[in-house]
């Protein structure tokens, strides 16, 4: 099975949506699955996991709607609030819903100290016990808190999203290669290769792509990646087909069985789909 992993459907909303500025006008409308469905099947993908884009508990309904309706929607991670008090019981509730899958917080908009949050590291600790994943969403300035919250918790499966968001436009690596490399040595951390052309400047030059890659799989290993579009977001730099054309040409020398776990098994595995 082949699974888009990582991309997000919303009813564009001015207030809500405000992260959405004036650069960003080809994103200011809806975005529905029956938008993505087709560029799905253009690309022979059987799937996708849907992503939260915002933090409310009405996000997650959303989502899970969307998926009860769309059955190429294969799983969800949503939002729920990992510090309340009572997140045990929002968690069991969650439960029932066969495609919730995870959760996640926007992890980029907080400063480091908020993954050392007593009340936010008890509410990871609780995911495990209901079969949850977890995405990071992070800056890769905030790799390193990120390495020591995973290291707390080696039976939480993690997933970083859009490789830690390195500064791809600017060339310089060496400080996120090594943080990578750090925190691809916990055997429960995942890494979805996605997200990378609105780190770019919006330069689709295959050149400047293919490094970044070839340090998340060598740190990874094939069986700990994924593939994830970040539509409609990659549409601020590139078009759904040009945004997996730069997975494509980097995979076309991997083996049949190789590139199946990157476009879809290792997604499969790691969500439980």
């Amino acid at each position: 099975m082949k699974i888009d992993a990582h991309q997000h459907f919303w009813q564009y909303d001015p207030v809500r949506d405000s992260w959405i500025d004036d650069t960003m006008q080809v994103i200011r409308r809806d975005f529905m699955p029956a938008d993505l469905q087709p560029l799905l099947e253009q690309h022979q993908l059987d799937g996708c996991v849907a992503v939260q884009a915002d933090q409310s508990d009405a996000e997650s309904a959303f989502l899970l709607k969307n998926a009860a309706s769309y059955p190429f929607i294969k799983g969800v991670v949503g939002w729920v609030d990992l510090r309340a008090a009572d997140i045990e019981m929002k968690l069991s509730a969650y439960s029932v819903h066969d495609k919730m899958k995870g959760f996640r917080h926007i992890l980029q908009a907080e400063p480091q100290e908020f993954m050392r949050q007593p009340a936010f590291l008890n509410g990871i600790s609780k995911l495990s016990s209901y079969n949850y994943t977890y995405d990071v969403l992070i800056y890769e300035h905030q790799l390193p808190a990120a390495y020591e919250l995973v290291r707390q918790f080696p039976d939480q499966p993690f997933v970083i999203d859009h490789i830690a968001k390195p500064k791809i436009g600017k060339g310089d690596m060496i400080a996120w290669k090594k943080q990578i490399q750090a925190i691809a040595s916990c055997d429960n951390v995942y890494c979805k290769i996605s997200g990378m052309v609105t780190e770019a400047d919006h330069d689709l030059a295959y050149e400047i792509y293919q490094p970044y890659m070839e340090t998340v799989t060598e740190a990874f290993g094939i069986k700990r990646i994924m593939y994830g579009s970040d539509w409609p977001v990659c549409l601020l730099a590139a078009s759904y087909a040009e945004a997996i054309a730069i997975t494509e040409q980097y995979f076309s020398s991997f083996s049949k069985d190789e590139q199946a776990l990157f476009y879809g098994g290792n997604a499969v595995a790691f969500y439980q789909l």
